[in-house]
C-alpha cells in the first residue's frame, strides 16, 4: 500500500488500515484481487512438518497435504517433532476467534512423559504454574499409566490456552521432558476416520459448533487463582 500498488475503485489508497466495503473494486497492481469464499479443513498433521504457510528452507509445511488454490494457513501451531488435530483455514475472522487469549476451547493431548509421573506433580500441574511469569488456567489429568519397561509415563491432558510450546514446557518445569505429543481433539473436531496426513473439510455444524465455543467460553470467569 505504502508504494502506490493498491487501489480502491479506482483511487490508490496508502493508507494502512483502510477499510473498504463489500463490492468495493480492489486492484493490487492494476489486477483485481479475486474472493475466496471461506474454506476450513482439519489436518492430521504428522510429525517432520512446519505448521506455518512457508518455509525459506524448502522443509515440508502442512499447507503440503491440503489440495486447494485458496490461501490458506494453519490455526496456531504444533510442533515439528508433534502430531494430531490441525486446523486450518482463508477465513481471518475464524482464525482471530480461535486464537484469541479469551476463547478457552478445550485442546485434548496424549503423551508421554519421562520418569513415573507422581501424583502430587499432576495435581500441581492441573492448578496451574507459572510459565513466562503467567499461570497456566486449571488443566485435567486422565489415563495416567505407567510404563514399567522403560519407566516412562503415558497420560491424557486437557487445556484451555495456547501458549507457545505449552504442554512440553509445563511437563518440562516439573522435572518430565515429553517423548511424544499428539493433539487428538480440538474443541469438538477429533482425529475420526483420519489416518496421519489425511485432511478433509470442517462440515458446517463443527464450524458453528466451534463458533458457538470460543464466544461462550470468553464470558466465562477465569479458573486461575
Amino acid at each position: 500500500m505504502l508504494a502506490g500498488r493498491v487501489a480502491v475503485n479506482g483511487e490508490t489508497i496508502k493508507t494502512l488500515g483502510y477499510k473498504v466495503h463489500k463490492g468495493d473494486d480492489i486492484t493490487v497492481d492494476g489486477k483485481p484481487l479475486k474472493h475466496e469464499e471461506p474454506e476450513h479443513y482439519v489436518l492430521y498433521k504428522p510429525t517432520g512438518c512446519l505448521s506455518t504457510a512457508h518455509d525459506e528452507h524448502g522443509r515440508r509445511t502442512v499447507l503440503d497435504y491440503v489440495r486447494t488454490d485458496a490461501r490458506i494457513y494453519p490455526v496456531g501451531r504444533l510442533d515439528y517433532d508433534s502430531s494430531g488435530v490441525l486446523l486450518l483455514t482463508n477465513d481471518g475472522a475464524f482464525a482471530n476467534l480461535m486464537m484469541q487469549p479469551d476463547s478457552r476451547i478445550e485442546k485434548e493431548y496424549q503423551l508421554t512423559v519421562k520418569g513415573f509421573l507422581r501424583r502430587v506433580t499432576s495435581e500441581r500441574l492441573e492448578r496451574g504454574i507459572k510459565l513466562d511469569g503467567v499461570k497456566t488456567r486449571r488443566a485435567r489429568i486422565s489415563q495416567v499409566t505407567y510404563l514399567k519397561e522403560s519407566g516412562n509415563t503415558q497420560l491424557s491432558i486437557v487445556i484451555t490456552e495456547g501458549k507457545y510450546r505449552q504442554v512440553r514446557r509445563m511437563f518440562e518445569s516439573v522435572g518430565h521432558a515429553v517423548i511424544r505429543l499428539k493433539r487428538v481433539r480440538y474443541g469438538i473436531v477429533t482425529l475420526q476416520d483420519l489416518a496421519k496426513g489425511d485432511v478433509r473439510r470442517l462440515k458446517p455444524h463443527e464450524i458453528k459448533q466451534l463458533h458457538q465455543l470460543a464466544t461462550r467460553t470468553q464470558h466465562k470467569p477465569s479458573s486461575r487463582r
